[in-house]
């Protein structure tokens, strides 16, 4: 029998020039590229993904202090899958095999189902669209509540952008997000988040050269006139934009100086609420029983 890549079966959609490269295991985002140039890290056939890249963070993004939260007056245990920390990381979706609900050229679906269990006690289903065109990447996340009572939850995603041809370090971000959440020695928050401003105020751009960074940014919002919270990645010759729905609040940037392959990279992570949101409550998206949500981000690269 043939030895399986350690993220499964490879589903390759395209459209024109753009082509992305999607995962069996964890529905990750393992390649975007137009007319042939990367606009996110990427990583082989026979590679498990380095340091989430790519990832779809549900029922929660980020981390959980202790793996320990409360529902419905019931305290919930989590595996500790940050053990050097301590805490629960990411969610409970990155290792699973998620089923092809569809498929076309240009566009792929995938489900997941997350049975009750230890420290989740509810079911839901998930799925996730990545669709390529035109405009680049659209990807798109549905959560739907199967149990009998209200479920809380959050939804990020752990892209690493890059501007092709050109260093991190020569790029500059873009951030439309208004406050900073101070972290502990856990990366978990203390106090609440405050405005944004100096060095931590990227609104209107600021070089990634020497700053090390692994910060969520919250109160995202659409500037006047647009629907859409926009981040930017821009270089000399180029960029790229991501975009998403409203409901993705929050934005996690990480630059790893070892990333695998790239050295200095960085993930720009959109998410629907912050950091140990399940003990705060903050920005948590609660679903009644039936009801879907549905959210959407995408990447669009500049010219």
């Amino acid at each position: 029998m043939d030895q399986a890549p350690p993220t499964g079966e490879q589903y390759e959609i395209t459209s024109g020039a753009a082509r992305a490269v999607v995962t069996e295991v964890g529905a990750v985002l393992r390649c975007f590229e137009v007319d042939g140039l990367p606009y996110c890290e990427s990583f082989g056939v026979d590679e498990s993904p380095p340091r989430g890249s790519g990832a779809v963070l549900v029922p929660w993004p980020n981390r959980v202090r202790d793996g320990r939260w409360t529902w419905r007056g019931a305290g919930q245990q989590l595996a500790l899958t940050e053990p050097g920390l301590g805490n629960a990381i990411h969610g409970l979706l990155r290792h699973a095999c998620w089923r092809r609900y569809a498929r076309t050229d240009s566009a792929v679906t995938l489900a997941a189902f997350l049975p009750p269990q230890p420290g989740w006690p509810m079911p839901f289903q998930t799925t996730v669209t990545y669709e390529v065109g035109p405009d680049g990447l659209t990807v798109t996340h549905t959560v739907v509540n199967l149990g009998p009572a209200p479920v809380p939850f959050g939804v990020g995603v752990h892209p690493y952008l890059r501007v092709a041809g050109t260093d991190t370090d020569d790029c500059v971000l873009t951030l439309a997000a208004a406050t900073v959440q101070p972290l502990d020695e856990r990366n978990l928050p203390v106090g609440p988040p405050r405005p944004v401003s100096g060095a931590d105020d990227f609104r209107e751009g600021r070089p990634l050269r020497g700053r090390r960074l692994d910060t969520p940014f919250g109160d995202c919002a659409p500037q006047a006139g647009d629907d859409l919270v926009r981040h930017r990645l821009v270089g000399p010759h180029g960029g790229l934009e991501l975009w998403a729905d409203p409901d993705f609040r929050w934005v996690q940037v990480f630059t790893p100086g070892d990333h695998p392959g790239r050295g200095r990279a960085v993930a720009v992570e959109p998410m629907t609420c912050p950091p140990d949101a399940l003990n705060s409550g903050r920005d948590l998206i609660t679903l009644q029983p039936g009801e879907t949500w549905t959210g959407r981000w995408g990447l669009h690269p500049l010219p």
